[in-house]
């Protein structure tokens, strides 16, 4: 199919075109900066300048088999002052409107638009079970909910099929709501919400990603649907099983009256909540990944943990199959070693690693990942490619020298600028049963002698942790293989 997409730069987004490049679909995205959407998207995906306004609009809603809404300004980016709600009903309302305007007048029209929507729509329930059948809150966030909603529901006016998920926390690694939950934890000072009491109904981002994916395809996803785990959890269970999960402490609350101070009236957002019960996908038979909130956290913050520890003896040795002097000039003194198994053909996977411009999707949209500078258009022996990132709020620049390439085997880069005394990464690729096994090594050694050896236990070595697992559920979204591939809802139950 070929999917026109708004909103693909963002959280679920990003998620969510990788599934659908790895579902054989053809993705176009709606983007705002070309730049930056290609190193958050890479080399496979179409880009269409917001910018062309309505004329651009209207002619790839034209084309498109499917399109998928996600576009919004964040809730929490700010009080809630007259001009903020503007925006944020201007971001979903504004736009929802034109697509479906423009599907309305389109001469071949997609089958379906899937748009989203969130279950604030039900306001502040308390412990009150709703399900789709229930009615819409009063408050500002439930009215913008159900205003967004019909304005995607002129769309069926033209005889397309309409999907409205009403998507809950969305829990993942590369951000939303648990980017801004996990960093008080991780210092020891994490706990509830408030009174605790509030229910948080939650959903994982594969999970998510994987009901829209299925929702594109089976035509009884119509109408809304809770799109949320079928456990919700009170904000208190929330806080202790995340502490459970990262082995921290998680019994200091965060007063509502600071969020109040922070949010203004936004700050209903996270004091209020909705005990959900997402009868609409049970009816339908969807089949979610992760039920459980600890089966979702413990995903998310332990699984695809890299091995880092201090070379020794017993350390594997790194290759050098060019006999490069690198190592004997800039000795290493740690080694991080990770595995990964792709359910995908080997010829895939190198393919796509030997394309510089997907470094970026493969890396955390928090680090600004740019390259800057001429791009081969294949990574090769010899080769080099320069960038920006950054890691926290340090900005780093950075050039990699392509050290050695051996086709569907192998390739090394070395860090020729940048902040370590010492980078040298060996990547590794063996076919496996018609998979692919993925083995990383990294032979570095942080800046600033002993005291950076020692500061980067506290910095360094999290952000690689970080990274290496983003990278490992990237690449499965990249390459579900036939297990999680975009039928795998369809006609259950």
């Amino acid at each position: 199919m070929r999917i026109f997409i708004t909103g693909a730069t963002g959280f679920i987004g990003r998620a969510l075109t990788l599934r659908l490049l790895g579902g054989g679909h053809e993705v176009v995205a709606w983007v705002r900066s070309a730049a930056r959407a290609a190193s958050l998207l890479g080399s496979d995906v179409e880009l269409v300048a917001a910018s062309g306004g309505d004329q651009a609009l209207s002619g790839e809603v034209a084309r498109a088999d499917a399109v998928i809404n996600l576009a919004g300004e964040p809730v929490l980016g700010g009080r809630w002052s007259a001009s903020r709600r503007e925006a944020l009903s201007r971001s979903r309302i504004g736009l929802t409107t034109s697509i479906a305007d423009a599907i309305g007048r389109a001469g071949k029209r997609p089958a379906v638009l899937v748009s989203a929507s969130a279950v604030g729509y039900y306001g502040d329930r308390g412990a009150e079970v709703v399900d789709e059948n229930s009615p819409g809150g009063s408050d500002f966030l439930a009215g913008l909910c159900r205003d967004w909603e019909q304005a995607a529901q002129r769309a069926a006016q033209a005889g397309v099929r309409v999907f409205i998920p009403r998507i809950g926390v969305v829990l993942g690694l590369d951000g939303g709501a648990l980017a801004q939950m996990l960093p008080p934890f991780q210092f020891g000072a994490g706990g509830p919400i408030g009174n605790g009491r509030q229910y948080m109904p939650w959903i994982h981002l594969f999970d998510l990603v994987e009901l829209i994916a299925t929702a594109l395809e089976d035509p009884r996803y119509a109408g809304p649907a809770i799109a949320a785990a079928p456990y919700p959890v009170t904000s208190r269970e929330f806080a202790h099983t995340l502490g459970r999960v990262a082995h921290r402490p998680s019994f200091l609350p965060v007063p509502a009256v600071a969020l109040r101070v922070i949010f203004g009236d936004g700050a209903s957002v996270l004091t209020s909540g909705q005990r959900v019960n997402p009868a609409r996908l049970k009816e339908l038979g969807f089949r979610w990944r992760f039920e459980t909130l600890e089966a979702a956290l413990g995903n998310i913050l332990t699984e695809d943990d890299p091995v880092i520890e201090a070379l020794g003896t017993g350390s594997p040795k790194p290759a050098n199959p060019e006999n490069s002097g690198y190592l004997e000039k800039n000795r290493p003194g740690f080694v991080l070693r990770h595995a990964t198994r792709v359910d995908a053909p080997l010829a895939q996977v190198f393919a796509f690693f030997s394309k510089p411009q997907n470094l970026g999707v493969m890396t955390p949209a928090d680090m600004r990942f740019q390259i800057v500078g001429p791009v081969p258009g294949q990574i090769a022996q010899g080769a080099g490619v320069e960038y920006t990132l950054r890691v926290g709020p340090i900005p780093l620049h950075w050039r990699t020298h392509i050290e050695a390439y051996q086709p569907e085997r192998l390739f090394i880069d070395s860090q020729e600028r940048g902040p370590y005394r010492s980078w040298w990464h060996e990547h590794y690729f063996q076919a496996e049963d018609g998979a692919t096994l993925m083995e990383d090594r990294v032979y570095f050694a942080p800046p600033f002698g002993i005291l950076g050896a020692l500061a980067s236990h506290v910095v360094v070595m999290p952000a690689l942790r970080r990274i290496f697992r983003f990278r490992a559920q990237a690449m499965r979204l990249r390459f579900p293989g036939a297990a999680t591939s975009a039928s795998s809802n369809k006609g259950a139950g």
